[in-house]
């Protein structure tokens, strides 16, 4: 069946190699090796080369600033990047389907509360909030900020999750053969296991792939705006410090890069690919899937 379906054998094939890259990747001798870097090279008697350095046959797409190989830096960063992206994701459908699936089931104040929610969000850009509120002071220096950036994204959206599961339940609930389990006397766990669950899944397997490929734009827009996930404040010295990034993830690298886009654009290009890879995967994995559950019931 996969076979015949492209879409969903060439989105299976990319998401392997995005988790072939993040597990094993760090592994690889090459990428080690290319990870520790050189600011100076010596290429020949009386020649010095400073990073970074251009495409050649030692960096085929480059180094960064540091020297390091931007294979090797893009290979590191991979399993950060996925896990940042999987866990504002995951969060978000945690409290989508909770809230939805109640608001299903004649929770009415918190049915308009996710209209409303919905509503703010589909007319405010997602990247204005996002910016607006991670810029604030105290959020800057705090401890947790890593969990309070993430959580902060997914719940941004989690109305519009909400309302697609509530919307999709009160469809099922009004079929004839929901209404025949009641009737028969099928307690809420059994219509939840034989009816509600089996014809929700597709739909949300499906929007949560179409979701990832979207969060992963998003923290890619925030690092153009220099908005890190993974950074902290280091203290240098009596009343003054630094915030310093603490991982190699692909919007850090891309919004760093900055301001090589006139002098190493080569740097902001390999992290601009490899994000906008991960939102091409999962795109055509989630319009693979649509298709396969599609010819399924059809």
């Amino acid at each position: 069946m996969m076979f015949h379906n492209r879409y969903l054998f060439a989105g299976t094939c990319l998401l392997l190699s995005l988790f072939v890259m993040a597990v094993a990747g760090p592994f690889i001798p090459y990428v080690k090796d290319g990870i520790e870097g050189s600011r100076v090279l010596f290429p020949e008697r009386g020649v010095i080369e400073t990073a970074p350095f251009p495409p050649s046959a030692d960096f085929p797409t480059g180094s960064d600033r540091e020297g390091r190989n931007l294979i090797s830096v893009l290979v590191m960063g991979a399993k950060d990047t996925l896990t940042v992206i999987f866990c504002i994701a995951l969060i978000r459908y945690t409290f989508g389907i909770i809230l939805g699936t109640i608001a299903s089931f004649k929770g009415r104040f918190l049915s308009n509360l996710l209209n409303i929610w919905d509503q703010t969000f589909s007319s405010l850009p997602v990247i204005f909030f996002t910016i607006l509120f991670l810029n604030l002071p105290f959020l800057i220096f705090l401890e947790t900020r890593f969990w309070v950036v993430i959580i902060s994204i997914a719940l941004v959206e989690v109305g519009r999750v909400g309302v697609l599961i509530r919307d999709q339940l009160i469809q099922i609930k009004g079929t004839p053969y929901v209404e025949a389990g009641i009737v028969v006397g099928l307690k809420p766990i059994g219509l939840a296991k034989n009816y509600y669950l089996p014809n929700l899944l597709p739909t949300l397997i499906v929007n949560f792939c179409f979701d990832v490929g979207r969060v992963a734009l998003i923290i890619g827009q925030l690092g153009i705006f220099s908005i890190f996930v993974t950074q902290e404040f280091v203290q240098l010295g009596a009343g003054w410090g630094e915030i310093r990034n603490t991982s190699f993830n692909w919007p850090t690298i891309l919004g760093e890069a900055r301001k090589d886009i006139y002098t190493a654009i080569w740097i902001p290009i390999n992290a601009a690919v490899a994000i906008m890879f991960v939102v091409f995967t999962f795109n055509i994995l989630g319009e693979g899937l649509r298709k396969y559950f599609h010819r399924l019931g059809a």
